[in-house]
């Protein structure tokens, strides 16, 4: 609240100097008529593909290599840091790509979380959030049929639970980490306030 008054030299207020923009239409079903929207959709859904395919990709292949079940030497692959570099460096690649085609969302949570704030309409959001779903399931799919018999082995890279975690500590670790995310995205919002990085 301090930072949406300045005092000015003879001691009066004056408000922030710098406005938000004005919130998106609840329904924005103008919306459908514009190549740019469709142009969006496919955006996220290629980025949300190309995400899910190569993180996917990681983790199985992180599961072969360390498998001593099936020839796995223990300690070979990219490891722990390598999923994590993995997860991050697309995550930071598809968002550079795509944030000015869509604002590179990537993620439904990200998607609901703007619209609740206004940002996107209700259409934009559905549309996004059907597009990433697809966009999900094709990048696994393709994972699938590359490498069927690690994919199946190694349970399509799905998260486990560790030993000793309950139910509720994953979830409650997922939950907290779908907020750091959206917490994140929503702080990365550039003000006009804020001064340019180039």
């Amino acid at each position: 609240m301090a930072k949406d008054i300045e005092v000015g030299r003879e001691g009066e207020f004056h408000d922030k100097d710098y406005h938000d923009p004005p919130p998106a239409p609840l329904i924005g079903a103008e919306e459908l008529t514009r190549w740019s929207f469709y142009r969006a959709i496919i955006a996220e859904f290629i980025a949300t593909l190309l995400f899910l395919y190569i993180t996917v990709l990681t983790v199985i292949g992180h599961k072969s290599q360390t498998d001593a079940k099936h020839g796995g030497d223990g300690c070979g692959g990219v490891g722990i840091l390598g999923i994590a570099w993995a997860f991050g460096g697309m995550i930071f690649v598809l968002v550079y790509c795509t944030a000015g085609i869509s604002g590179g969302h990537i993620n439904p949570a990200v998607t609901f979380g703007l619209f609740l704030a206004r940002k996107v309409s209700l259409v934009r959001a559905v549309m996004y959030m059907v597009a990433q779903c697809l966009g999900a399931i094709c990048g696994c799919g393709l994972v699938k049929a590359f490498q069927k018999s690690y994919y199946t082995r190694y349970g399509g890279g799905a998260n486990e639970l560790a030993d000793g975690y309950s139910t509720g500590a994953g979830l409650g670790a997922e939950i907290i980490g779908t907020f750091v995310l959206v917490y994140t995205v929503f702080s990365s919002l550039r003000s006009r306030k804020a001064t340019p990085i180039i």
